[in-house]
């Protein structure tokens, strides 16, 4: 199952005070048994190393609060564009994995600077190794704090199309219209072409279609099928200027069309709706065309 991404929703900060109340026992044990946790010069390391942590990450969540409140208030009076709350959470979430490598290496006596000092070449290697991974984790943050899509949005990426249902550091996660997963990498949307189908929805769509040769000889009479058909749709303009067939390709056995409607919503659901349908009448024209030949 895919996770969905994080709702703006509050929740109870069950892990916060878990956090918070481990210090005020790490306080109190540094207050009154001092003299004994000095003794122990294992016990003293791991609690620099709990410190190291939750200290930092207690700041962090403070922030984090923060920030998204700020966000929410500011755009309390219009729809928000949900993934920026998911960096933020994302964000935190790669932030207290640093702190908490960190206090692992205090825990176990060893100076972190040294530690990232002595392995610089070792990194710059893994850097190279992993590049494509590092691109992609960097790209997905700029996805997240974008104003160009969102959870949600309808979208298509190169050949793939699909309605997103999460942003991860590795993968777009596309749902497309026979619910399959698509996971799309995250440079994807730099490197090749991008269209959000749901930024500036529009009542015209386009439905696209072929006939057989035999059949497409009978132009006219499709139009005028179609055109009878689709007037009285209580889903569709009535102007007549709004009804537009367009032969697109003609091949050796078939011809291709370019149907243009207005409908009277901007509904990406209401215009699969009514593409369905169209193409529903298209198979009956072109059955009835046949059986008469």
């Amino acid at each position: 199952m895919i996770a969905k991404a994080e709702d703006n929703k509050p929740r109870f900060p069950y892990v916060f005070l878990l956090k918070v109340f481990l210090v005020i026992g790490l306080i109190a044990a540094d207050t009154y048994l001092a003299a004994e946790i000095a003794q122990r010069t294992k016990l003293v390391q791991v609690m620099r190393g709990l410190y190291s942590f939750l200290i930092p990450s207690i700041f962090l969540s403070v922030i984090r609060y923060i920030v998204i409140f700020l966000y929410n208030a500011r755009h309390k009076q219009r729809a928000v564009r949900g993934n920026f709350v998911l960096g933020v959470n994302r964000l935190t979430a790669v932030l207290n994995v640093v702190f908490a490598l960190i206090a692992l290496l205090i825990s176990f006596g060893i100076n972190p600077k040294d530690f990232i000092t002595s392995l610089t070449i070792v990194a710059m290697a893994i850097a190279v190794l992993f590049r494509d991974y590092i691109t992609n984790m960097i790209s997905g943050l700029i996805v997240m704090f974008s104003e160009q899509l969102s959870v949600g949005d309808r979208i298509k990426v190169g050949e793939q199309r699909g309605r997103i249902v999460d942003i991860t550091f590795a993968n777009i996660v596309l749902q497309d219209e026979e619910d399959d997963i698509i996971m799309v990498p995250n440079n994807l949307v730099f490197t090749s072409t991008f269209m959000n189908l749901s930024a500036h929805q529009s009542s015209l769509f386009t439905v696209r279609f072929e006939l057989p040769l035999q059949a497409s000889l009978e132009v006219e009479e499709l139009e005028e099928a179609l055109r009878v058909s689709l007037t009285t749709h209580p889903n569709l303009s009535d102007k007549p200027e709004d009804f537009q067939l367009k032969v697109i390709e003609l091949g050796k056995d078939f011809v291709r069309y370019k149907l243009d409607l207005h409908a009277v919503s901007n509904s990406n659901r209401m215009h699969r709706q009514l593409e369905n349908e169209i193409l529903k009448e298209v198979i009956k024209f072109e059955r009835k065309v046949l059986k008469s030949s």
